[in-house]
Protein backbone atom coordinates (compact mmCIF):
# COMPACT_ATOMS: atom_id res chain seq x y z
CA UNK A 1 0.00 0.00 0.00
CA UNK A 2 2.87 2.48 0.76
CA UNK A 3 3.46 2.36 -3.27
CA UNK A 4 -0.10 3.53 -3.84
CA UNK A 5 -0.05 7.29 -5.02
CA UNK A 6 -3.20 9.43 -5.98
CA UNK A 7 -3.03 11.35 -8.92
CA UNK A 8 -5.14 13.69 -11.63
CA UNK A 9 -6.42 11.82 -14.00
CA UNK A 10 -6.99 13.58 -17.82
CA UNK A 11 -9.16 12.22 -20.93
CA UNK A 12 -5.77 10.22 -22.35
CA UNK A 13 -6.35 7.80 -18.80
CA UNK A 14 -10.47 7.33 -20.22
CA UNK A 15 -9.80 3.77 -21.51
CA UNK A 16 -7.99 2.97 -17.96
CA UNK A 17 -10.71 4.40 -16.03
CA UNK A 18 -13.62 3.14 -18.03
CA UNK A 19 -11.73 -1.03 -17.56
CA UNK A 20 -11.41 -0.48 -13.77
CA UNK A 21 -14.91 0.34 -13.44
CA UNK A 22 -16.03 -2.90 -15.18
CA UNK A 23 -13.48 -4.80 -13.49
CA UNK A 24 -14.41 -3.44 -9.95
CA UNK A 25 -18.30 -3.80 -10.71
CA UNK A 26 -18.52 -7.12 -12.50
CA UNK A 27 -18.55 -9.48 -9.56
CA UNK A 28 -21.57 -7.85 -9.18
CA UNK A 29 -23.29 -7.49 -12.28
CA UNK A 30 -26.07 -10.05 -11.66
CA UNK A 31 -27.58 -8.19 -8.80
CA UNK A 32 -27.57 -5.03 -10.66
CA UNK A 33 -30.44 -4.28 -13.42
CA UNK A 34 -28.79 -4.10 -17.37
CA UNK A 35 -29.49 0.00 -17.34
CA UNK A 36 -27.71 0.16 -13.89
CA UNK A 37 -25.11 -1.93 -14.54
CA UNK A 38 -24.41 0.18 -18.28
CA UNK A 39 -24.77 3.76 -16.08
CA UNK A 40 -22.35 2.15 -13.50
CA UNK A 41 -19.52 0.81 -15.97
CA UNK A 42 -19.40 4.02 -17.99
CA UNK A 43 -17.30 3.09 -21.49
CA UNK A 44 -14.38 5.01 -22.51
CA UNK A 45 -16.39 7.99 -24.57
CA UNK A 46 -18.83 8.40 -21.23
CA UNK A 47 -15.67 8.95 -19.39
CA UNK A 48 -14.34 11.18 -21.93
CA UNK A 49 -16.58 13.26 -21.37
CA UNK A 50 -16.77 13.63 -17.90
CA UNK A 51 -13.69 15.13 -17.78
CA UNK A 52 -15.76 18.96 -18.36
CA UNK A 53 -18.06 17.62 -15.92
CA UNK A 54 -15.87 17.41 -12.99
CA UNK A 55 -12.29 15.57 -11.76
CA UNK A 56 -11.47 11.67 -12.19
CA UNK A 57 -8.63 10.74 -9.95
CA UNK A 58 -6.36 7.31 -10.10
CA UNK A 59 -5.01 5.04 -7.71
CA UNK A 60 -1.42 3.96 -9.30
CA UNK A 61 1.00 1.14 -7.42
CA UNK A 62 3.74 1.57 -9.45
CA UNK A 63 2.72 1.91 -13.15
CA UNK A 64 -0.53 0.12 -12.70
CA UNK A 65 -3.99 1.65 -11.98
CA UNK A 66 -5.56 -0.09 -9.53
CA UNK A 67 -8.49 2.24 -8.47
CA UNK A 68 -10.54 5.50 -9.29
CA UNK A 69 -13.09 7.40 -7.92
CA UNK A 70 -14.48 10.93 -9.84
CA UNK A 71 -16.14 13.96 -8.46
CA UNK A 72 -19.43 16.38 -9.89
CA UNK A 73 -19.09 20.14 -8.03
CA UNK A 74 -22.41 21.09 -7.82
CA UNK A 75 -24.22 24.11 -5.97
CA UNK A 76 -24.19 23.70 -2.91
CA UNK A 77 -22.40 19.98 -2.24
CA UNK A 78 -19.76 18.13 -4.24
CA UNK A 79 -20.85 14.92 -5.78
CA UNK A 80 -19.29 11.46 -5.38
CA UNK A 81 -20.06 9.97 -9.05
CA UNK A 82 -18.61 7.33 -8.59
CA UNK A 83 -15.56 4.79 -6.91
CA UNK A 84 -14.09 1.96 -8.25
CA UNK A 85 -10.94 -0.66 -6.67
CA UNK A 86 -9.46 -3.92 -8.84
CA UNK A 87 -11.05 -6.71 -6.45
CA UNK A 88 -7.21 -7.26 -6.12
CA UNK A 89 -6.21 -4.45 -4.70
CA UNK A 90 -9.33 -3.94 -2.15
CA UNK A 91 -8.86 -4.64 1.29
CA UNK A 92 -5.36 -2.30 0.97
CA UNK A 93 -6.73 1.17 1.71
CA UNK A 94 -6.96 2.26 -1.75
CA UNK A 95 -10.62 3.59 -1.39
CA UNK A 96 -9.84 5.46 1.84
CA UNK A 97 -6.77 7.49 0.26
CA UNK A 98 -9.00 8.03 -3.17
CA UNK A 99 -12.08 9.32 -0.91
CA UNK A 100 -9.01 11.77 1.03
CA UNK A 101 -8.53 13.16 -1.90
CA UNK A 102 -11.31 13.72 -3.08
CA UNK A 103 -12.87 15.29 0.46
CA UNK A 104 -9.44 17.50 0.21
CA UNK A 105 -10.36 18.29 -3.43
CA UNK A 106 -13.87 19.57 -2.68
CA UNK A 107 -13.08 21.24 1.17
CA UNK A 108 -9.80 23.48 -1.32
CA UNK A 109 -12.95 24.14 -3.75
CA UNK A 110 -14.85 25.42 -0.51
CA UNK A 111 -17.64 23.08 -0.61
CA UNK A 112 -19.12 22.54 2.71
CA UNK A 113 -21.30 19.03 2.19
CA UNK A 114 -20.20 15.90 -0.20
CA UNK A 115 -22.94 13.45 -1.06
CA UNK A 116 -23.27 9.94 -3.17
CA UNK A 117 -25.63 7.18 -3.75
CA UNK A 118 -24.88 3.98 -3.26
CA UNK A 119 -26.90 -0.03 -3.85
CA UNK A 120 -27.36 -2.25 -1.42
CA UNK A 121 -25.53 -5.02 -3.61
CA UNK A 122 -22.29 -3.59 -2.62
CA UNK A 123 -21.44 -4.64 0.60
CA UNK A 124 -18.21 -2.57 1.27
CA UNK A 125 -19.59 0.61 0.37
CA UNK A 126 -21.53 1.76 2.98
CA UNK A 127 -19.62 0.89 5.86
CA UNK A 128 -16.24 2.88 4.15
CA UNK A 129 -18.63 5.93 3.84
CA UNK A 130 -19.82 5.61 7.44
CA UNK A 131 -15.95 4.95 8.92
CA UNK A 132 -15.71 8.43 6.93
CA UNK A 133 -18.20 10.76 8.82
CA UNK A 134 -21.31 10.00 6.13
CA UNK A 135 -24.57 9.22 7.19
CA UNK A 136 -27.86 8.01 5.42
CA UNK A 137 -29.77 11.53 4.14
CA UNK A 138 -32.69 8.57 2.87
CA UNK A 139 -33.42 5.45 0.82
CA UNK A 140 -33.81 5.91 -2.68
CA UNK A 141 -36.66 4.54 -4.61
CA UNK A 142 -35.83 1.22 -7.15
CA UNK A 143 -37.73 4.31 -10.06
CA UNK A 144 -35.02 6.92 -9.50
CA UNK A 145 -32.11 5.02 -11.13
CA UNK A 146 -32.71 2.29 -13.09
CA UNK A 147 -35.20 -0.22 -11.18
CA UNK A 148 -32.84 -0.54 -8.34
CA UNK A 149 -33.45 0.67 -4.48
CA UNK A 150 -30.42 2.17 -2.41
CA UNK A 151 -29.24 5.11 -0.56
CA UNK A 152 -28.33 8.69 -0.60
CA UNK A 153 -25.44 9.42 1.87
CA UNK A 154 -24.26 12.70 2.88
CA UNK A 155 -21.10 14.48 4.87
CA UNK A 156 -20.41 17.78 6.18
CA UNK A 157 -17.08 19.01 5.10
Amino acid sequence: MSDVSIKLADEADAETVASLLLEAFVPFRSEYTAGAFEYTTANAEVVRGRFSEGPIWLAVDGEVAIGTVSGLPELDRFYIRSMAVKPTAQGRGVGQKLLNELEAHAKEQGFKKLYLYTTFVLPAARPLYEKNGFYVVRETEPEEWFDMGGIEMEKEL
